[in-house]
């Protein structure tokens, strides 16, 4: 006996037009998925709205109130109804969804909130008294006058009450609060010029302020500075490169960390595309691939980068909670993205991140004893032209000490002949070696200890690299070629960077129908499974919309080979070799850290050390 498929029924299905009620919760599924998604919604308005003060009072991570205040234009009395509807904005007109200028631009924000929850706004616009209207559940009642000096204050009360089973995938307070937290830093960060403050009102009273961001002064670069100090924190911002590049009419700028400075998530990456935050998997893989040189696997950059162009050039259109974005030609962004930070990382040269200096005066710092008195120094600090003086007494400084000590020390080389002394050069100048593997070199404000073998290893790893730059990838022909069999897109994705693929020794053709044939492979990769890396290539390209894995391959092999014709842990350098190796830094760009983003030296000031000795 046949079953009947239950997905059929027997009577013939109707069509029927919605209520507006439920198509307001249907639409309030896709916009407002959380506490922290109505948070950016009605954050978004107020700045639309030209606020220069804006402040959030959440309670229960959200759940049971979010109250957005702001000083801006504010909302007519006759506009508030309005306002509530479906597809109702004062941000266009309908005409060019393409030139769009504002956060805003859908019209349901509002209204979707007042069907899943009970929303109450209150403003006032220039001239005119204070209106209030509220929603609750997608009822409307009347419009009636309110007590209000400027702005709008939009207060939202039991969120999804209207969708109890809502309520069930959201999670804790506490994680609900930290991701109204995170998006408020992300829109404080576009919009320097605006104070933002979050405060916490559960349990009723004025609660606590949990974030504030004061109004930044100064030009785009100061304030912005400022104001990523404030959010992201002081480290980020003493760490960061000042990115400043155009390309066709598309403008990049923000703040990149050193490499030095990274993450073992990808937790401090900030992207914003005229001024909207946005979550796009081809910008942050061009930001992957800008540090893909400098980071091993497990680590990944910070920064916080933003894009202006003319609105035609950008979709915003593509995603109900708009944070994902269409550029007409994203190749133009990507590459401005990869050019700039690998400009502004060759010039940074041989710094690293203060962090590192940080890190070591921690570790060198003893623990302190409770029980010990308070330390009392009876001498005077000498002053620098008499520090000067006694330094210059002691040279060579280190030649008194024993062989029988655990590390091996070299004479200092002799003063150089140029005009700069060398430690006034920002290496300094080599003092000694220690453990057969540190350099120790004073410079004209502290000293600085150089990891001898991972400093040359990263001098030889940028030879190799120049070198196969300027003579290409040699390729070795393979003697029959290597068919692999692909469906016709696959095949049509792999023969589109064909090109980028030759310039690294791999050679590929197309074979009929969705086949392609391996001519050709990196010679200095050697015998190599060619089809399981066509494979690994395709799969970065359909997951990133690019592929590095031949690159990430041959600059392996250039890797590994540094690291073995490099100067060995446990070799003694005579100070000459020592002193030519800190020149050789100084000149070479990313010599601050080794083939695997870890420093290559530690710098420490003078004032630093004489803390250690409780000379400050």
């Amino acid at each position: 006996m046949a079953q009947s498929n239950p997905n059929i029924s027997e009577s013939r299905p109707v069509i029927r037009q919605l209520d507006d009620a439920a198509i307001n919760r249907i639409a309030a599924g896709e916009v407002v998925e959380r506490p922290a998604s109505a948070v950016k919604e009605l954050i978004e308005n107020a700045i639309d709205a030209g606020a220069s003060r804006i402040a959030i009072d959440i309670a229960d991570g959200g759940k049971t109130l979010i109250r957005v205040t702001d000083d801006g234009c504010g909302i007519a009395a006759e506009d508030l109804p309005l306002a509530l509807s479906r597809h109702a904005t004062s941000k266009i007109d309908g005409s060019d969804l393409l030139n769009i200028h504002t956060f805003g631009f859908r019209g349901e924000a509002l209204p979707s909130l007042g069907a899943v929850g009970r929303l109450t706004i209150t403003s006032r616009v220039s001239g005119a008294d204070a209106a209030q209207i509220r929603v609750a559940g997608g009822k409307m009642e009347a419009v009636k006058p309110a007590a209000l000096r400027a702005g709008t204050v939009v207060e939202l009360r039991d969120l999804f009450f209207a969708t109890p089973a809502r309520l069930k995938f959201m999670r804790t307070d506490r994680a609900e609060a930290q991701a109204i937290t995170d998006t408020v830093k992300r829109l404080a960060m576009a919009e320097p010029a605006i104070t933002f403050t979050l405060r916490d009102v559960s349990g009723g009273g004025e609660g606590r302020v949990t974030f504030r961001a004061d109004r930044e002064n100064g030009d785009l670069f100061d304030a912005l500075h400022a104001r990523l100090a404030r959010v992201i924190g002081r480290e980020f911002a003493e760490n960061a490169l000042q990115i400043d590049a155009t390309r066709e009419g598309i403008r990049l700028y923000g703040y990149a960390a050193l490499p030095t400075y990274s993450r073992g998530a990808a937790v401090a990456q900030y992207l914003f595309v005229n001024g909207r935050p946005v979550r796009d998997k081809m910008l942050t893989g061009a930001l992957r691939a800008a540090y893909f040189d400098f980071l091993s696997r497990d680590r990944h950059p910070a920064a916080a980068l933003f894009i202006d162009c003319d609105p035609t050039l950008v979709d915003v259109n593509v995603h109900p909670a708009k944070s994902e974005v269409r550029f007409r030609d994203p190749g133009i962004a990507r590459g401005l993205i990869v050019s700039s930070l690998r400009h502004a990382l060759a010039e940074a040269g041989h710094r690293a991140s203060s962090t590192v200096a940080n890190a070591t005066l921690g570790a060198l710092r003893p623990e302190p004893v409770q029980s010990a008195p308070a330390r009392v120094y009876q001498m005077d600090r000498p002053s620098p032209a008499v520090r000067q003086a006694a330094y210059r007494a002691q040279a060579p400084g280190f030649a008194e000490l024993s062989g029988d000590y655990s590390g091996s020390i070299v004479e200092p080389a002799p003063e150089p002949t140029v005009e700069t002394p060398a430690q006034d050069l920002p290496l300094g100048a080599a003092r000694g070696q220690v453990h057969e593997n540190y350099i120790i070199a004073q410079t004209a404000d502290g000293m600085v200890i150089v990891d001898q073998h991972a400093a040359h290893e990263r001098l030889v790893y940028e030879k190799l690299k120049t070198q196969m730059a300027e003579n290409g990838v040699a390729a070795q022909a393979l003697l029959i070629p290597e068919i692999v069999e692909l469906s016709e897109g696959d095949c049509a994705r792999l023969m589109a960077v064909a090109d980028d693929l030759t310039r690294f020794g791999l050679t590929i053709e197309p074979f009929g129908g969705g086949a392609i044939a391996i001519r050709e492979t990196p010679a200095i990769l050697g015998e190599v499974d060619a089809r399981a890396m066509i494979l690994d290539i395709l799969d970065e390209l359909v997951d990133q919309g690019e592929s590095q894995t031949v690159q990430a391959r041959i600059e392996a092999i250039l890797s590994r080979v540094a690291c073995h014709g490099s100067v060995r842990s446990g070799r003694r350098m005579r100070a000459e070799e020592m002193n030519a190796l800190l020149r050789e830094m100084e000149a070479t760009p990313h010599s601050g850290q080794c083939n695997h983003g870890r420093p290559t030296y530690v710098e420490l000031k003078l004032s630093d050390i004489e803390r250690l000795f409780g000379r400050s």
